[in-house]
């Protein structure tokens, strides 16, 4: 099979989403099949890349980490024509996500959508964010279900979800895969000793981009929390971003800085050794669909403590890998914590997440994901308009313009109905009660 990807975020980019990809497609390519991957052109991007095509894109955009695609339209077309592919599948519902609609509907071929991100978290990146940003990246998303023949959620919240928000119904659950075996191997006392923290202190980790959507400023207060009271515990911080100023400031205020380390961005075996440097993962974000991180903990054999969230519940089990706390309460989480410090409590969790962990093999997603592609070209049918040339493929291109072009209509319908919804008095007959787990939290 030749799969065709369309994602915004890609190496050299550390993240959810590009490492989602990247290990989606080294599995598919492990299995036999073909993989071409169209991503945003990027600073220190890899010099050799036979399997990646490249468009233009705008650099650490509103000065986040992202980049801003800026496709232009007919300079795939080679690329795309060439390879051949067999079905599309697009990881964002926006930017190359509508490059990757125009494709399909160019070519004939199924597409296939992985929702793997809850955009109205992130609109702190949008100049002029607001709760109508937040609604229109929920319609977005929403709305580019329906152009898709397949759609992939990565946890059974997220469907649930989208279901509540009257997406397309075709959606599958597949979760992004970690890669177990290599994950279950690593050696911390490299770290602790490059830290200076002792061998028998109890450390609390976190990994992750360091970004204000990521809830850190609660999850460093209760573990301060923790720091304070007991003197041989620390915090390890892996990652890099916006977020990383204010630990650091809190961790001062709080006198606990000295055992609060951070290592940057990591990759390769030195992340996987940073969570073996760990004795117990942390963490509190709200705008996960999966929190891949998560798994990867439990697969390096640590318990996890978190906030009950969409696609974190799916992975923590109070009492079992770990503990799944219900609310944003510092108290709670700081007592959590600091209970496990003691290494008896946190073996049987830790034997808990290593088996939890061998549901999310890579392996094992990559095989659940090609059930979904097959089943989306056997819905569709074997024909494509790929090999057909002349007036034919320019009528195809312009069919895919006039696809994206009511595409654009119905979510701008969809808006107008939601902003007559929110702003209509509420004894307005037919007002409906709105449902609390879809509101974004602040």
């Amino acid at each position: 099979m030749n799969v065709l990807m369309f994602t915004n975020t890609y190496l050299p980019i550390v993240g959810g989403v590009s490492e989602s990809v990247q290990r989606l497609k080294h599995q598919l390519q492990i299995a036999g099949h073909q993989v071409l991957v169209v991503a945003p052109r990027l600073a220190g991007q890899p010099s050799e890349e036979h399997d990646v095509v490249r468009v233009v894109a705008v650099q650490h955009f509103n000065g986040s980490d992202f980049s801003l695609p800026v496709p232009i339209p007919g300079q795939l077309h080679e690329a795309i024509e060439a390879f051949d592919p067999d079905i599309v599948h697009a990881h964002h519902p926006f930017l190359l996500g509508d490059t990757a609609a125009r494709a399909a509907e160019t070519y004939g071929l199924p597409l296939v959508f992985t929702h793997h991100t809850l955009y109205e978290h992130y609109t702190h990146y949008v100049p002029g964010s607001s709760p109508r940003m937040q609604r229109f990246a929920v319609a977005l998303a929403t709305q580019y279900t329906w152009l898709c023949d397949e759609v992939i959620a990565p946890s059974d919240s997220i469907r649930e979800l989208l279901l509540r928000r009257e997406a397309n119904p075709w959606i599958s659950v597949v979760p992004s895969g970690v890669d177990t075996a290599r994950f279950a191997i690593g050696d911390g006392t490299g770290w602790r000793e490059r830290l200076g923290i002792p061998r028998t202190d109890y450390v609390i980790g976190h990994l992750g981009r360091l970004a204000l959507e990521k809830n850190l400023g609660f999850l460093t207060e209760a573990v301060c929390a923790v720091l304070a009271r007991e003197p041989g515990a620390h915090f390890l911080v892996v990652g890099e971003g916006e977020a990383r100023g204010s630990i650091q400031a809190l961790a001062e205020s709080r006198g606990v800085a000295r055992r609060v380390h951070f290592t940057g961005r990591l990759q390769g075996q030195a992340l996987i050794d940073a969570y073996h440097a760990m004795d117990i993962f942390a963490f509190a974000s709200h705008s996960e669909t999966q929190g891949m991180v998560v798994a990867e903990a439990m697969a390096a054999g640590l318990p996890v403590v978190a906030v009950d969230a969409p696609g974190v519940r799916e992975v923590v089990v109070d009492g079992h890998n770990g503990r799944l706390l219900a609310e944003d309460d510092i108290d709670i989480m700081a007592g959590a914590l600091a209970a496990l410090a003691a290494p008896t409590l946190r073996l049987p969790l830790a034997e808990a997440a290593l088996e939890t962990a061998a549901s999310y093999d890579e392996k094992r997603c990559a095989e659940r994901c090609l059930g979904v592609y097959r089943r989306a070209i056997a819905r569709g049918g074997p024909f494509t308009h790929a090999d057909e040339g002349g007036w034919e493929r320019v009528r195809y291109r312009l069919g895919a313009e006039w696809q994206m072009l009511c595409h654009r209509g119905r979510l701008l319908r969809h808006l107008v109905q939601e902003e007559w919804q929110q702003e209509r008095p509420a004894w307005w007959p037919g007002n409906r009660a709105q449902d609390e787990s879809e509101v974004p939290r602040e």
